[in-house]
């Protein structure tokens, strides 16, 4: 018997963390592109799957508005659930202010 594979791996200290969300790193950055197609994937799948649950219903009980009640409610689900996971939030990455484009509080002495 041998032990191949197993005492290298024992020991190496390469635990690699998967994020929480899909899209962003590991360590809490925005993903960017990989976080704009993780939302879009959301929204849409959500879309396809509740429109499909809406189409059966329409052809079981003989109606034909359950698939648009679906489409809408996969459309706001996959928001929610893509916001719920982080992914829809901004962040200030570069350091700046959140306040550099309120309007003036002041009477307008400092306005451009």
């Amino acid at each position: 018997m041998s032990d191949r594979g197993h005492s290298s791996r024992q020991g190496s200290g390469n635990s690699r963390k998967t994020p929480g969300a899909p899209g962003v790193s590991a360590d809490n950055r925005d993903g960017g592109y990989n976080a704009g197609i993780a939302v879009f994937s959301y929204i849409v799948g959500g879309i396809v799957v509740w429109s499909l649950i809406g189409w059966g219903l329409d052809n079981l009980w003989g109606t034909r508005w359950i698939v648009l009640a679906g489409a809408l409610l996969g459309a706001a689900g996959g928001f929610y659930l893509s916001h719920m996971h982080g992914l829809t939030s901004h962040k200030n990455t570069a350091g700046e202010s959140s306040t550099d484009s309120a309007p003036s509080t002041d009477g307008n002495r400092n306005a451009k």
